[in-house]
């Protein structure tokens, strides 16, 4: 018996609270972000380059935010269902891998949108 270790057992009731709460964290995040995207897209109307720019910066800003607390959430709920400690290892690894080429994806289009952003705002305005 000595050097073995005890399975990883969760009781079912705690699996479910955990999972329970897990959802209505999301949920309560869900709110929050549909409000914030809603204060974005009533921002005031003006078509200037600069505010069109930071409208576009802020929503992509919000859209990624939502992006990585689903995958937190998605990879919370996994970890609460998982059967030993190496499933939870192996979410966690995979989790890990998926934020980081994510991260690159969207830092390489932040990255074009703030040099449009700072493009668009360079040109000298358009008559109408």
């Amino acid at each position: 018996m000595a050097g073995t270790t005890p399975p990883f057992e969760i009781p079912e009731q705690m699996r479910d609270f955990a999972d329970k709460s897990v959802d209505q964290a999301r949920k309560a995040f869900d709110s929050f972000i549909e409000a914030s995207q809603k204060a974005v897209s009533t921002m005031d109307g003006s078509t200037n380059a600069v505010q069109s720019g930071a409208r576009d910066m802020n929503k992509k800003a919000l859209d990624y935010a939502e992006e990585h607390i689903g995958a937190a959430f998605a990879l919370a709920q996994n970890i609460v269902r998982a059967n030993d400690v190496q499933e939870i290892m192996k979410l966690q690894s995979e989790f890990l891998k998926s934020q980081m080429e994510i991260l690159g994806e969207q830092a390489r289009e932040f990255s074009e949108t703030a040099t449009k952003a700072a493009s668009d705002a360079t040109k000298p305005a358009s008559k109408s």
